[in-house]
């Protein structure tokens, strides 16, 4: 269909913060843009191959259907292919030529007024997997200008990166430079309709196929315009040190020592986009070779919410408080469920994090960078488990065995209950497989075994006989007592002895935690095992805390966020301390922990934990907004000593 050259206002001030400022664009020269989706059939032509893909998800069967499982880099060589068959310059059109195109002169949320005419519906709803629809093309009213399908059907790849709008006017805008993620607009099948509308911006990793995104071809030559500045530099990217830390240890190690707790979340109040004050939760942490701490977290309005973004924060060295928050990582309209950082001490930092096909954190991707730079810079994203599916919610708590495997645990569910999954490298992060997929479902009674860990969000660790040891959320085992007598629920814990094929299932000494609680279990630097948990479910009404060691000593009973020690690979636990500074304080632990009070026995009640350990021997434990500072001889020989700074 032709377009005619023209202006409009791109973007929308009622819509997503990406969408503003509106500003004025020029189309200077007409072009084509094809009336509907390209179809199977059609798709076809160019890659027979793609036939096998047809129905996946229990979509897009027939040869009329838009095309669906299709890369950026895939739209972008059927343009080639196309070109040189017909003589004509096919391209993927630009986001500026797209929404232009859709409006077709209009104002409106969709060209057709404020309401998604109910001729477009395809399962406009949320849902944690697709519903099957019919996906043929051209059964929608064409707009002014004769274009079908531009509200849904499926998303559509445009040619440009990803990155904000500026507020002057633009003539044929082609995007920014730099940036890693692709434009989709549009809008698809099982979407909820605010995301068909004609300003909505989307976009994911030009790799990423999936059962949302095809694609329509544009006519006409490449706009002379270049590529937009790359945006700013964040805060965490900003003023980085290059020079090495020695992270040389202090003198007073040896002393028991706690520092005062501090908040490492700062988002201005109301924020919302990209950054959200609603909603922070799901942090890991790492150190940086220049002294630096650097953490991130997801930041939403809801959690399944497809703005949710990741956000990241440094602690330099020698600061006394952590930066403002800034965006870190986002594929645009995206949930971006679960991160994970990691430093190998051999100069290089791991970021994983999942990335959805929409809404919730059932269908995620698993994707990949590193840093050689204390996260200066990062290399392009790569999807280390392409595949949309269960069992890759990364999991904070990343580790490497004595062989170098990698290993990054993932919930492998999207429930409460089902337990978690390993991802495994033995060639230094080149390629990742799941051990234990395709087993049967696990069954998570003690002396039984499967091929996924009990719980969800479970830490694990490397035991000195070189089996992995992990303990999870939920799936609870029932204890015994000599003799049959009942003694509760207890954690699972689960053991290895493959590199995570098979597991075992007993229970573990410590007590179940539930909703808006996550554990840590890692080895630390100088040996022994460091667990840290909470005392009860969040859920709990009479809450029965566990006994604790205080400060002289004494057996006590502690509530709330707590640590233990073992030295004999998890066999016992003898050292257990509520992780407090003795002295009673009024903290908020954000996400669903909100206020609580810290004293001498109460530790925060509720968080999702994350650890690092500095080459100082420092242990650095961050909960949902919280960041705990101690050291082992706190752990092991009691004593409170609150400190500002670091020994």
């Amino acid at each position: 269909m032709p377009i005619p050259a023209g202006s409009f206002e791109m973007g929308s001030a009622d819509g997503e913060f990406d969408e503003r400022p509106v500003h004025r664009v020029t189309i200077s020269r007409p072009f084509l843009l094809a009336a509907t989706e390209v179809s199977n059939a059609q798709y076809e032509r160019f890659d027979p191959g793609h036939k096998t893909l047809r129905g996946k998800r229990g979509l897009s069967r027939e040869d009329d259907e838009a095309v669906l499982f299709v890369s950026w880099h895939d739209a972008a060589a059927f343009c080639q292919w196309l070109s040189e068959k017909e003589g004509k310059p096919y391209r993927l059109p630009t986001e500026a030529e797209w929404e232009y195109a859709c409006r077709a002169g209009t104002t409106t949320a969709y060209h057709a007024g404020n309401e998604l005419p109910a001729e477009c519906s395809r399962s406009q709803v949320f849902s944690w997997d697709p519903k099957p629809v019919s996906l043929r093309v051209g059964q929608t009213a064409p707009n002014a200008w004769g274009l079908q399908d531009m509200h849904g059907n499926a998303e559509e790849w445009c040619l440009d990166t990803y990155g904000p709008y500026p507020a002057e006017p633009q003539t044929e805008p082609v995007g920014r430079a730099g940036g890693e993620m692709k434009v989709a607009r549009g809008g698809s099948h099982n979407t909820e309709p605010v995301h068909l509308r004609s300003a909505n911006r989307m976009g994911t990793l030009p790799e990423d196929r999936h059962w949302l995104i095809g694609f329509r071809v544009a006519c006409g030559g490449m706009p002379a315009s270049i590529p937009l500045p790359p945006a700013p530099a964040a805060t965490w990217a900003s003023d980085v040190k290059p020079a090495k830390s020695d992270w040389r240890p202090a003198a007073d190690m040896e002393r028991p020592w706690f520092a005062t707790p501090r908040q490492f979340v700062l988002i201005p109040a109301g924020s919302n986009g990209p950054l959200y004050s609603q909603h922070n939760h799901c942090p890991s942490v790492t150190w940086c070779e220049n002294g630096d701490l650097l953490a991130v977290w997801f930041s939403t309005r809801t959690e399944r919410g497809r703005e949710m973004t990741i956000l990241a924060s440094r602690l330099r060295a020698g600061a006394g408080a952590w930066d403002p928050a800034s965006e870190f990582f986002k594929a645009p309209d995206r949930n971006m469920t679960g991160s994970s950082l990691f430093n190998d001490g051999q100069g290089t930092l791991y970021h994983f994090n999942g990335l959805e096909a929409g809404d919730g954190w059932g269908n995620l991707a698993l994707a990949l960078r590193t840093s050689v730079d204390n996260g200066l810079t990062w290399s392009p994203a790569r999807l280390i488990q392409p595949e949309h599916q269960r069992r890759n919610q990364v999991i904070s708590g990343t580790l490497r065995t004595a062989t170098g495997a990698l290993i990054q645990p993932c919930d492998a569910v999207w429930s409460g209950h089902g337990g978690t999954a390993i991802h495994v490298s033995t060639d230094g992060g080149r390629t990742w497989r799941d051990p234990g997929a395709g087993t049967p479902p696990p069954k998570f009674d003690a002396g039984l075994s499967g091929g996924t860990i009990a719980g969800i969000h479970a830490g694990v660790v490397e035991l000195g006989t070189g089996r992995l040891m992990a303990l999870g959320r939920g799936d609870s085992i029932r204890s015994q007592q000599a003799g049959g007598s009942g003694v509760g629920d207890r954690m699972p814990m689960s053991l290895s002895s493959d590199l995570g094929r098979t597991w075992a299932y007993a229970a573990s000494p410590f007590p179940p935690i539930s909703s808006g609680q996550r554990l840590v279990l890692a080895r630390l630097r100088e040996g022994p095992l460091l667990f840290c948990s909470f005392t009860d479910p969040s859920d709990s009404r009479q809450p029965k805390g566990l006994e604790v060691v205080d400060g002289t000593g004494k057996q006590n009973t502690g509530f709330g966020l707590f640590a233990a020690l073992s030295e004999d690979d998890g066999r016992t636990w003898p050292y257990r301390r509520v992780v407090s500074e003795g002295v009673e304080r009024r903290l908020h632990g954000g996400a669903w922990t909100r206020e609580f009070v810290m004293d001498a026995t109460h530790g925060e009640p509720r968080g999702y934990l994350c650890f690092t350990q500095t080459p100082d021997r420092l242990i650095h434990l961050l909960s949902s907004a919280v960041h705990y500072q101690f050291n082992l001889a706190w752990l092991k020989q009691g004593g409170v000593i609150a400190e500002s700074e670091t020994p």
